[in-house]
């Protein structure tokens, strides 16, 4: 079973091939660029250097949201353009689960935090117990105080990864009454490794879907749109 993964989902762009047991290649970049800039010649350099024939892959793997309306957006349109294309099926790997993935193993809690702006992150809660990932809180959008408080009432340690503990550190350190720990850089922020792990898992339980059928899972409407709604509520 091989696997092509992409993430652009947040800050990160990255790319990753998989297949049964091994990572071929994985391909990462957080820079100061755009991820219609970065995304195609990274999976072009990683499909050149392990020379791989995109005919032999057995699906595309993308991450697929929460997170950056315009980087969920160049992430699925170019799945969606691979898997028409090669007519193959997609994986669709929710962002937080993908990100908790990195953390494979650990036995307490795993809180991946995305910064959504005005005090509120992307994020989810899970744990692992023997050696699968489970869910304890459905990815969604929440208040950073609200979500620590939700934290307090589990009881439990946990780990935080994702480019929202930068920004909210300091906030959780305040309001935590449960042992919080941040993980390292090498596993804190999304990576197409994981999106192609996880995806290996959704493929036995044949959770799969076609390329016409792939959409972003955005959690709530953007910016853009939300101003579009208010000024047509303020309309006479």
């Amino acid at each position: 079973m091989k696997v092509l993964a992409l993430d652009s989902s947040g800050l990160v762009a990255s790319v990753a091939v998989a297949e049964d047991g091994d990572m071929l290649a994985e391909y990462s970049v957080n820079y100061k660029k755009t991820h219609s800039q970065t995304l195609l010649p990274m999976l072009d350099a990683a499909v050149q250097m392990i020379q791989l024939d995109l005919q032999t892959i057995d699906a595309i793997a993308v991450a697929s949201g929460p997170g950056s309306f315009t980087g969920l957006r160049i992430g699925s349109a170019t799945a969606k353009g691979l898997g028409l294309a090669l007519d193959k099926p997609l994986v669709a790997v929710p962002t937080t689960q993908a990100l908790a993935y990195n953390l494979y193993g650990f036995s307490e809690l795993i809180c991946p935090i995305m910064d959504a702006r005005r005090n509120q992150v992307y994020t989810g809660i899970y744990t692992f117990a023997g050696g699968r990932m489970q869910t304890v809180e459905e990815q969604m959008a929440a208040d950073i105080h609200e979500l620590a408080e939700k934290l307090n009432g589990l009881g439990r340690p946990v780990m935080f990864c994702g480019d929202g503990v930068c920004i909210y550190r300091e906030a959780l350190e305040q309001d935590l009454r449960v042992s919080a720990y941040f993980a390292p850089a090498h596993v804190n922020r999304q990576r197409a490794g994981a999106v192609a792990a996880l995806a290996m898992e959704y493929l036995k339980e044949g959770r799969t879907q076609t390329a016409a059928e792939h959409k972003p899972e955005y959690l709530r409407v953007s910016q853009a749109e939300r101003e579009r709604l208010a000024r047509e509520a303020s309309r006479p």
